[in-house]
């Protein structure tokens, strides 16, 4: 396999190849993003079908039926129950995501997957047998409960198994297959909803694929060596390191990890720190931020409602479910691009460039809704229906390659080892969080805004491009134990960095030193 070293700041360098095991390894742990894109996907699906419709939600669907044709294009779908179904997952999630802190730092990565995946399987199960709307409740609680678990635990397995030169590209892989389960979920959608009447439940139960994957998956990986050393087992620990870099020559990243987690056990009070020291201010912010604004783009109302949306903007059923699986499947292309590209280009790049694209792509379907979807019920034009399905493929892939997969992968680099755990703990809380209020009010949003609804997710996307361009340093090739040194250059984060303890400023001379020499 192809080797290298990791460069990091002042020219230090960490030896390490692209294993197989690290590949491999990858790869199982990268399929909670799967089971999370597809739970993603499905819902929509799912609720636009009149057999579900007619079992759990009957009022809808007599709405639906009733009255086609002599109501507004916007409101056909407004119901709070009905949105419930979709959020509920994401509150679940919230809340389990404090447990996964506690069981990632005190057990490990691997563990917390395991647990992710238990609760996928009994979430599938309960979905798909359900018989009343309390069972299919229930099923999509602890299906949230899985995506806290894995959305704590998976990233970061990610970023600390991968070599630092590969890390964005592997770390990327969580997303990919968020994407490959949303393109997944739209094709069964499409599939399943000829199947009557039970259509719906083949494709609720065929999320217990990925739940096995995911739950197989993490009995066969190791644990990462930064969770072994933080946890005292050191031996292991090198172990562990000398085998996912694939060369002996591990002691300079072995003694610095180390280092780091001795510096790291002296902090008694994670989140305490992480919240009111000024220390932790950029990690914090940038964190915070970039949850908030990924759900702010607008991406997830199109992902979660697509066939809703489609059939709201006058498409038939079957080409609703059709546009929804060609958005999915850029959506999946564009991730990999992003795998290519995010370690070549950096961060900054893929999220400005994405910025603008999205930006303009949103705009140009509020002006087409504006001007082309009445409230009398008539439909767009053929021709501006194609435009409008290639504005958003548009859209989709800019946050495809930028801002979906990045908005994981920044927080997972920045946080140091004393309160990595916790930072994580807190940036899926806030994206769980976010997501949830976006999946509830998105339909109501529609209703009221109308073809608005683009341009608010629109002037967002002009705040976070602004954000980034001033506060978002570059993180491309640092050593996650050196990030430290990021925010010491930075114009405005230099104020927040207190003088690095003797240890780490040690560590920084004698790589400046190496680099001159």
């Amino acid at each position: 396999m192809a080797g290298g070293f990791a460069a990091g700041p002042g020219g230090s360098q960490h030896e390490g190849k692209f294993t197989a095991y690290v590949a491999v390894a990858c790869l199982l742990a990268a399929t909670g993003g799967l089971m999370f894109g597809y739970d993603v996907g499905i819902s929509g699906g799912v609720t636009s079908m009149n057999d579900f419709l007619g079992k759990f939600f009957p009022s809808i669907l007599r709405k639906k039926l009733e009255l086609a044709g002599k109501e507004g294009n916007y409101c056909k779908y407004d119901d709070q129950g009905l949105q419930a179904f979709t959020s509920s997952l994401y509150l679940a999630g919230l809340v389990a995501t404090f447990a996964a802190s506690y069981t990632t730092q005190r057990f490990g990565r691997k563990p917390t997957m395991l647990i992710a995946g238990l609760f996928f399987i009994a979430g599938v199960v309960f979905n798909a047998a359900a018989e009343n709307l309390a069972m299919l409740i229930i099923g999509r609680i602890l299906l949230g409960c899985g995506v806290g678990f894995a959305n704590q635990a998976v990233p970061l397995y990610l970023s600390e198994i991968a070599p630092t030169r590969y890390r964005g590209g592997l770390n990327i892989l969580f997303q990919l297959n968020v994407t490959i389960g949303i393109l997944i979920a739209n094709l069964i959608n499409y599939g399943t909803d000829k199947l009557h009447p039970w259509g719906w439940r083949l494709s609720l139960g065929l999320a217990g694929i990925p739940a096995v994957l995911l739950t197989v998956g993490s009995l066969c990986l190791c644990e990462t060596p930064n969770s072994l050393i933080e946890r005292g087992h050191f031996e292991r620990g090198k172990t562990v390191l000398r085998r996912v870099r694939g060369t002996d020559n591990i002691h300079e990243e072995f003694d610095e990890l180390v280092e780091v987690s001795r510096l790291a056990k002296s902090v008694e009070h994670p989140y305490r720190n992480l919240f009111f020291s000024r220390a932790y201010r950029p990690q914090l912010v940038i964190s915070l931020a970039l949850q908030i604004f990924q759900q702010l783009t607008g991406i997830n109302a199109i992902m979660f409602y697509a066939p809703v949306l489609f059939q709201t903007l006058g498409f038939e059923s079957d080409a609703s479910l059709y546009s929804a699986a060609i958005t999915g499947a850029v959506n999946v292309v564009s991730t990999v691009v992003s795998i290519l590209t995010v370690d070549r280009f950096g961060r900054r790049v893929l999220l400005l460039e994405a910025g603008v694209q999205m930006f303009l792509a949103q705009v140009v379907i509020a002006i087409i809704l504006g001007t082309g979807l009445k409230e009398d019920g008539s439909q767009l034009s053929h021709a501006a229906a194609i435009v409008v399905v290639c504005m958003i493929c548009t859209f989709v892939s800019a946050f495809a390659w930028s801002w979906g997969p990045l908005g994981w992968l920044i927080p997972s680099e920045i946080f140091p080892l004393e309160i990595r755990s916790s930072g994580q703990s807190v940036v899926v809380c806030t994206n769980l969080l976010f997501t949830f209020v976006i999946a509830q009010a998105f339909l109501s949003m529609l209703c009221h805004f109308k073809y608005g609804i683009f341009l608010f997710f629109a002037s967002w996307v002009l705040v976070m491009t602004t954000f980034t361009l001033f506060l978002i340093p570059e993180t491309k090739g640092i050593p996650i134990e050196e990030m430290v040194f990021v925010w010491r250059r930075h114009w405005l984060w230099r104020r927040f960095v207190p003088p690095l303890p003797q240890e780490l400023e040690a560590i920084e001379m004698r790589k400046s030193h190496d680099a001159k020499a």
